[in-house]
């Protein structure tokens, strides 16, 4: 065989190779389902941080099923190997004769070690208002519910940042009362969730909401959000999120369905989504779920596939880096329970 055929024939090997290998860039630590026994029927929209004494605890909503006036938020700690049994930290009840579903936990730990719950309750994601309550002992014991100021929805259901001034900033949304207007905005807080502000964010036609944050060299943040224009949407800034560039599609497909990322410390930016082809709707999209990495936040490579079936949802992820630098994911699991998948790049 002349040097040419051989050439030729080791391109063609290396060709196929490149899926099998595109996909060993991640590597799987554990995977596992964070209730054995899920006390309720449904599970959705987790949430995680590291706990001060390097623990992880898991968030989510669960009850007979979504918008319920049972549905409330759970919690698990990990710990030894294994997940604790999920308790109930907080509801919807509003007085003896009023209670509503209790949506989208997420947690952040402050950089005291206070640990602070933030979740909305309402008859939707419409009407619904900001709620949160912390936690001075890892999540051993709890503080009231306390509402967010008029105007403040909180982390609407990505985690806050901790930015370069000091300040946490809280990726947030609305939606109108017909359904047809999806926002973003942003709001700042000291980092024990109080002093809160509002800036609203022009989204000019784009239908967007659930925005994630990305850092950047030279103080540069991203924001990535979740479209009804089959692609995530992204807007820049380059004064701490207190004004936003015009908001433009990446190439990234996605149907219309949550996502989140997480900036390493190596600069390496992590996006959790869900694919989409072209023209379909979100339920053509969420039985298969991907591990995205990117080094400028807007070319993105698939390096790992953590579910891909004929159906079902695998939906509404969260991604944190640990102390460690092992990237922990979670996700629903079609709706009845919650997996947790650690990765290394």
């Amino acid at each position: 065989m002349n040097d040419m055929k051989k050439g030729f024939l080791s391109c063609l090997l290396l060709s196929s190779l490149l899926p099998v290998m595109a996909q060993q860039k991640a590597t799987l630590v554990r995977e596992e389902m964070v209730m054995d026994k899920p006390p309720v029927p449904a599970a959705h929209a987790s949430t995680m941080t590291e706990l001060a004494d390097g623990r992880l605890m898991m968030a989510w909503f669960g009850g007979s099923r979504e918008s319920a006036k049972d549905v409330c938020i759970y919690t698990a700690i990990y710990a030894k190997g294994r997940w604790s049994a999920p308790v109930v930290v907080a509801d919807g009840v509003v007085n003896d004769s009023t209670r509503y579903a209790a949506w989208n936990p997420v947690l952040y730990t402050n950089k005291k070690g206070e640990l602070l719950l933030f979740y909305k309750v309402g008859p939707n994601p419409r009407e619904w208002w900001g709620v949160m309550k912390t936690s001075k002992n890892n999540g051993k014991t709890w503080s009231k519910a306390l509402p967010l100021p008029d105007s403040i929805l909180g982390p609407i259901r990505n985690k806050p940042v901790l930015l370069s001034n000091g300040l946490l900033l809280h990726p947030s949304s609305t939606e109108s009362l017909d359904e047809k207007v999806w926002n973003v905005h942003v709001e700042f807080s000291d980092i024990y969730g109080k002093n809160w502000k509002r800036v609203n964010v022009n989204c000019d036609t784009f239908g967007v909401i659930q925005p994630t944050i990305l850092f950047h060299p030279g103080n540069k943040l991203q924001m990535l959000c979740r479209s009804r224009q089959n692609a995530i949407v992204e807007s820049w800034s380059v004064d701490n999120g207190l004004t936003w560039s015009p908001l433009r599609k990446q190439d990234m497909l996605n149907p219309n369905s949550g996502i989140d990322a997480v900036t390493l410390k190596s600069g390496v930016h992590v996006l959790i989504y869900n694919p989409a082809v072209s023209g379909k709707d979100w339920s053509d999209g969420r039985n298969e779920l991907r591990v995205g990495v990117s080094k400028d936040g807007e070319h993105w490579e698939d390096v790992y596939e953590l579910e891909k079936h004929p159906k079902g949802e695998f939906s509404y992820p969260a991604v944190i880096e640990g102390k460690n630098g092992e990237i922990h994911i979670s996700y629903t699991y079609d709706r009845k329970n919650i997996k947790h998948v650690v990765i290394r790049l």
